[in-house]
């Protein structure tokens, strides 16, 4: 039996949508899924957690969706989660893919098995090679071998799952607000689709480190290829990344030449209408395979 870690973001329903039976969803408190869960528990309560997973039959366990690492009150901690506090503390402390490792290592050794999205949902993974009816040039080829270098110096700092490229030149790198938050800084000023988005990454903080004019804006970006993939070794049962109508929107707005995004490495969601957005626009797909030029 399944239980499925909900996060925020369309990934949890995108996985509801393709299971035979509802799995136990569940949610971390501080971060509304979009679909309701059926239980909601503490990260002080983790241990008790787990326990309750198990006494309800769980055998296997499925994390999807954003979730940021939430602060600890030590007061709160049960008598069930104190034994994990050092391995949980450890986690937090650590960047995004050290965190999931230690959870994921928790989580086994509470005797459940980890399973990835795209064992679940493995049509979410598209094929290898150009998805729409726009090609790329010789220069979308080279921007992304610079992408792809850039993004595993980006994976070994644990720093980022997807980089702007253009002409040979870095001019975004995603930070802690996320892969649209980065691509809202290119839109035009104004553009209604991204203003929340633009808003939230004001709020959270920078969301790239930018090659910017003597303003302090970011470069235009018109032309440029966004480059997504995971980070170099990462365990890709949790964190893949994921991409959606949404990007290919913002990847539109900001006048961007095409999307590429690693083989086996990036889930899309709604691969359909992502690609009929992109050939409306005259942008391309790329899925592109390791080492590919």
């Amino acid at each position: 039996m399944l239980a499925l870690i909900a996060g925020t973001g369309e990934l949890p329903l995108a996985l509801l949508e393709r299971l035979p039976e509802r799995p136990l969803v569940c949610a971390m408190a501080g971060f509304r899924p979009a679909i309701t869960p059926d239980i909601t528990f503490q990260i002080e309560h983790l241990g008790s957690f787990l326990a309750e997973l198990k006494t309800r039959g769980i055998t296997d366990v499925c994390m999807a969706g954003a979730v940021k690492r939430p602060a600890i009150d030590p007061a709160a901690i049960d008598a069930a989660t104190q034994p994990l506090v050092p391995r949980i503390a450890d986690a937090i402390a650590q960047g995004d893919d050290g965190a999931l490792r230690a959870i994921i290592a928790i989580i086994e050794d509470a005797g459940l098995a980890v399973k990835a999205a795209h064992d679940i949902a493995p049509d979410l993974l598209p094929d290898a090679g150009v998805l729409t009816r726009t090609p790329i040039t010789f220069d979308n080829r080279q921007d992304a071998v610079l992408a792809d270098q850039t993004l595993q110096e980006m994976g070994r700092a644990d720093a980022g799952q997807s980089c702007i490229v253009r002409s040979g030149r870095v001019l975004g790198r995603e930070g802690q607000s996320g892969t649209d938050a980065m691509i809202a800084r290119f839109a035009p000023d104004g553009d209604p689709l991204w203003a929340a988005v633009d808003g939230l990454g004001s709020v959270l903080g920078s969301a790239a480190e930018w090659l910017s004019g003597p303003d302090g804006e970011p470069s235009d970006a018109r032309g440029a290829i966004l480059f997504k993939g995971p980070k170099p070794d990462q365990d890709r049962r949790a964190d893949l990344p994921v991409i959606g109508v949404q990007t290919a929107k913002g990847a539109i707005a900001a006048g961007f030449a095409g999307i590429v995004i690693a083989h086996d490495g990036v889930m899309v969601l709604d691969l359909p209408e992502v690609i009929k957005a992109l050939d409306r626009a005259g942008l391309f797909l790329w899925v592109r395979p390791k080492g590919g030029a």
